[in-house]
């Protein structure tokens, strides 16, 4: 219980204090995740969407692949990532490995399933005869299926908290891509496990509350636009 009360008052101090790392490390981790989460969207409403409102043949078989891709393990994300971006991989001429950009590559794949699957949820419960009826009274397929998103956005909501909460608390792919470089790619979940491996807890206590707050503050934020919307 000490450690844990040393922990909260370290994180206060560091804060307080306007501690230079600290507020570094908390800005470079809100900078990836946020740049992840959207790229995220930008890929996965057009995808889940589309996923919701076509038939073709093998699309069972795709949606079980978004599925499962909301669950993808973020150290095997990691991997394959570093793969592409290495030296001598199909993408090592941009020379990103290790930079923020890689993370934001990374964690934006993590977050694309996630995306792509609420989206798909969402939208397939607005009601077919809800479409069908647009098009009846002349909408355009845009106009359709922009109206559908507009019914379906309080729980699409909940695809961007949920793809930001799986990338901001994520640390095995960003280890992986961006190698915990100080001042550079080192990102508070990160900076826990080194402080966590050089035995200062109390430092790493501090992070963790951090990293809970930023991850309360945002999602807060977006409960509430969601909660005034639905009222």
């Amino acid at each position: 219980m000490t450690l844990l009360l040393d922990g909260v008052r370290q994180a206060l101090g560091l804060l307080v204090e306007g501690d230079g790392e600290i507020w570094s490390i908390l800005w470079l981790s809100l900078e990836v995740s946020g740049s992840a989460t959207l790229i995220s969207l930008l890929i996965g409403i057009p995808a889940g969407t589309a996923l919701a409102l076509t038939r073709f043949p093998g699309r069972g078989l795709v949606v079980s692949a978004v599925n499962s891709g909301m669950g993808l393990p973020p150290v095997v994300v990691g991997l394959f990532v570093t793969i592409v971006l290495w030296r001598s991989g199909p993408l090592g001429s941009l020379e990103i490995l290790y930079t923020p950009a890689a993370i934001v590559v990374a964690q934006a794949v993590i977050a694309s399933p996630i995306v792509t699957g609420i989206t798909l949820a969402a939208v397939q419960q607005v009601p077919r005869e809800f479409r069908l009826q647009l098009l009846a009274l002349g909408a355009s397929r845009v106009q359709m299926v922009w109206t559908v998103l507009r019914e379906a956005r309080l729980p699409m909501l909940a695809a961007v908290m949920a793809g930001f909460g799986g990338v901001i608390s994520e640390i095995g792919a960003s280890m992986m891509v961006g190698g915990n470089i100080k001042g550079q790619t080192r990102t508070l979940t990160t900076a826990m496990v080194l402080e966590t491996s050089k035995g200062d807890f109390d430092v790493a206590i501090a992070l963790s509350l951090l990293l809970l707050a930023l991850v309360f503050l945002v999602n807060w934020a977006l409960t509430s636009i969601q909660q005034r919307r639905a009222g």
